[in-house]
């Protein structure tokens, strides 16, 4: 026994001497930059908790703050950290003594065939029995470390459920205010068409004008209003998208919804915070890490396995030759065995494993290096159209302005007799494609900006 000991510990020491541990290798892996390629980077940590009040919607708040507490995507990730909770619990009971309590009785009748003598006899026996498998070299430690880093994983993607969640929520949102807004733009136009055609109807019987023209006018104006029920399906759909997020039956927002409102704009001067900060705050980064150090815990583990193992167990208890005597017996029992073993032939089974957990570990360092390049990407890309979407809404919004006034002064000259339908009716449908464009731009930019925050990982509370 101590000379197996001896080697047993020997082996624990250059196990636990090779190799880094998970952050260092996670830190390997990657090499953040320090500061943002398209965006403002800040000192401080940024609070991307509560990002959606900042657009200073409170029917958005209310839809985000409802929708993470019934959505059923967020209930299934939360019901998925209690299982693993309870998965965490049961190899943290692995490590300490099982203890069961055992009665048993016995009975026996026999006959003697030669003198036909019947015999009876009875035997009880009550006993508390203990077995303990030994965590010798902290192999079952590493398995409770791996499930540690399990539960940990799957708490970050249940915090990534709710970063999801508010971002689609938000997305639906914005797409339902912009179709409210399209549809308001075209009845304006087709307010001003109808004018239009009305003016060319009285200069058609007054004799100033003529059937075509007339025509024109009224094509220009079914044309705008051929776009409605696209933009009206657009609202439906918005509106159960937004129900279906919330948990909740098609329709049962709607009155909630109902009004126009404006689009949700455009948060000004957002700083991205310094990158490795913002990569913390992602749950699927955090994920990532602590899938790594559950492989790493589940290889140390395989490899542990190659060391002796130490078993106890035990019993006491008491024997009665009547069920009456059970409390007041004629023996005590008591026993005690412990055993050391150690794998010697196994046809390379432990050796075979190791290398399977040990494959895992290098896929998990893998999957945090593409999650991290994934996560950077997604940032810079959302500063961008930030940036760009701004940049364009600003263009659209000179254009829109001046079309405004091409509108006017073209109906007034066309009233005047100066120029042809044709310039009034040009002008309105380029008014009609730049106001599209102003609701689209301010659109996307708030949609950029979501991005941007879920990107950052914003939009999470603990559970």
């Amino acid at each position: 026994m101590p000379q197996a000991m001896s080697v047993a510990v020997a082996m624990m020491t250059m196990v636990s001497c090779v190799g880094k541990v998970p952050r260092e290798m996670a830190a390997d892996a990657v090499v953040v930059p320090a500061s943002w390629q398209q965006g403002v980077s800040s000192s401080k940590p940024l609070d991307v908790a509560l990002w959606w009040r900042r657009f200073r919607d409170p029917v958005l708040n209310d839809l985000i703050a409802e929708a993470l507490k019934a959505s059923p995507t967020v209930r299934s990730a939360l019901e998925k950290v209690t299982e693993y909770r309870a998965r965490r619990g049961v190899e943290s009971a692995n490590l300490f003594p099982s203890l069961a309590a055992n009665q048993s009785g016995r009975g026996a009748r026999t006959k003697s065939g030669i003198t036909d003598v019947i015999t009876t006899s009875e035997s009880y026996k009550a006993s508390f029995d203990v077995s303990w498998q030994v965590d010798l070299f902290g192999k079952q430690y590493q398995t409770l470390k791996a499930a540690t880093a399990d539960l940990e994983q799957i708490g970050e993607n249940f915090y990534g459920a709710q970063v999801t969640l508010a971002a689609d929520v938000a997305t639906a949102y914005v797409a339902l205010r912009s179709a409210e807004a399209q549809l308001s733009v075209v009845q304006r136009s087709l307010g001003t068409r109808g004018e239009t055609v009305q003016l060319t109807q009285w200069r058609e019987q007054a004799g100033t004008g003529d059937a075509l023209d007339t025509q024109r006018s009224i094509s220009t104006l079914e044309q705008a209003r051929a776009s409605m029920p696209a933009l009206q399906l657009s609202v439906v759909q918005s509106k159960n998208q937004l129900a279906l997020l919330s948990g909740r039956t098609p329709g049962s927002l709607d009155s909630r919804l109902a009004g126009s409102r404006r689009v949700p704009e455009m948060i000004s001067r957002i700083a991205a915070g310094v990158p490795a900060e913002a990569l913390r705050q992602r749950p699927d980064v955090c994920a990532a890490e602590h899938a790594l150090e559950a492989a790493f815990a589940r290889t140390q583990s395989a490899k542990r396995a190659r060391l002796p193992s130490l078993n106890l167990s035990g019993s006491i208890g008491i024997d009665a030759l009547k069920a009456g005597n059970i409390f007041s017996p004629e023996a005590f029992i008591a026993s005690i065995l412990a055993g050391l073993a150690t794998p010697v032939i196994d046809a390379g089974r432990i050796r075979q494993n190791i290398r399977a957990v040990s494959s895992r570990e290098r896929q998990a360092l893998i999957a945090y290096e593409a999650t991290v390049l994934n996560a950077l990407a997604e940032v810079e890309n959302a500063l961008a159209a930030v940036r760009r979407y701004a940049e364009q809404h600003r263009i659209v919004e000179k254009a829109a302005a001046a079309a405004r006034e091409a509108v006017t002064l073209a109906a007034w000259q066309y009233e005047a007799g100066q120029v042809d339908l044709l310039v009034s009716l040009d002008a309105q449908r380029t008014l009609l494609t730049l106001e599209q464009q102003e609701v689209t731009t301010t659109a996307q930019s708030a949609n950029a900006c979501v991005q941007l925050y879920k990107a950052l990982g914003g939009g999470w509370s603990p559970f």
